[in-house]
């Protein structure tokens, strides 16, 4: 499994690429809560939770994340995907739907909501438009981040909406929860109690919590109406053992937290000098302009991400990745050659 290295044909290669920010994937502590885990409640939960009998770690850990995440309620869900979609399909037919551009694929209910643009130019215009439709019911969709080209979005826009309908924001907060805010609560904090709007953020565990699986965060009312969806009643639950290993290791995560953004810090500075990059404050991306570089680099023995996004048809997103595993030596390799570029 990658990590700080990756072995491709027998060959070591630096890994600065995928999504396992914290690299949980990878680490000592978090794989022994998760053994115990498994000891205590098996390899997987093989039942939906809406039936007759259930788990208390469900719950426990639900109530858990929604102190650490700064929400009234959560709810935990088979996948990132899963719960997007179970948000999605819940609201579906009972008002307007409005797409941010580059919203995440999770999120859509067809192709055609999908498009690329400017997410400044989408929120300043939304008040004129939101004012346009009939509707008395607007469920606004968009990303808490830009996770492929390195930028945080503005929700100040908010504050603008017009308040005499019933707005909805459904917010994907995939690369964002666990690593971004000042505890890794992510994005439902900061727009939580924005007038005037109803919000629910929906994010994927899978990337820097390392939970396979997804969570659902809002008002305890709303999360109560969301557990009536056969998305969830239907759909097999996360493997207890990753929930138990999810509300032990709070300590571990805030471990790895800390020594990425040190990362961060250490790799960004060394960046100063080298152009043909954009970086955001306290952010393990970096995207890259020049798509060539992945070539190159590869040839060093270094793989960063670089493929076509959201299909293969789209044009590549080329981005160096970095994790809590990376060690100064990796990263000072890898500057060396950006500079001789």
């Amino acid at each position: 499994m990658p990590d700080r290295v990756v072995v491709i044909n027998g060959v070591p290669h630096l890994y600065f690429s995928g999504t396992a920010y914290l690299c949980m994937n990878h680490n000592a502590a978090f794989t022994r809560l998760l053994e115990e885990g498994m000891q205590l409640y098996g390899t997987n939960y093989g039942s939906s939770r809406s039936g007759n009998f259930t788990l208390p770690v469900y719950e426990q850990t639900e109530k858990a994340l929604a102190e650490r995440l700064h929400a009234e309620a959560t709810l935990t869900i088979s996948s990132g995907f899963m719960a997007a979609q179970l948000v999605i399909r819940f609201y579906e037919g009972t008002g307007t739907f409005m797409y941010a551009p580059d919203s995440h694929p999770a999120l859509l209910r067809t192709k055609q909501d999908y498009y690329t643009g400017s997410f400044e130019n989408w929120a300043t215009q939304l008040p004129e438009k939101i004012a346009a439709v009939a509707d008395d019911r607007i469920i606004l969709v968009c990303n808490s981040i830009d996770p492929l080209k390195a930028a945080y979005h503005d929700f100040s826009w908010i504050d603008q909406l017009p308040g005499n309908k019933s707005i909805l924001l459904i917010v994907d907060d995939s690369h964002g929860l666990g690593i971004t805010g000042k505890n890794g609560e992510g994005i439902y904090a900061g727009i939580k109690d924005r007038a005037p709007i109803d919000s629910i953020v929906v994010s994927s565990l899978g990337k820097a919590m390392g939970i396979p699986g997804g969570i659902i965060l809002s008002n305890r009312h709303t999360i109560n109406q969301l557990r009536t969806s056969p998305y969830f009643t239907a759909a097999s639950p996360i493997a207890p053992a990753y929930l138990y290993a999810c509300l032990q290791g709070e300590a571990i995560y805030e471990q790895e937290r800390k020594q990425l953004r040190e990362n961060i810090i250490y790799f960004q500075g060394g960046l100063q000098q080298v152009s043909g990059f954009r970086h955001i404050e306290n952010y393990p991306v970096i995207y890259c302009m020049r798509n060539e570089l992945a070539g190159f680099l590869l040839e060093q023995n270094i793989l960063i991400s670089s493929f076509a996004y959201p299909t293969p048809a789209d044009g590549i997103i080329t981005r160096i990745v970095l994790n809590s595993h990376h060690r100064k030596e990796d990263m000072d390799t890898l500057l060396r050659f950006l500079k001789d570029q």
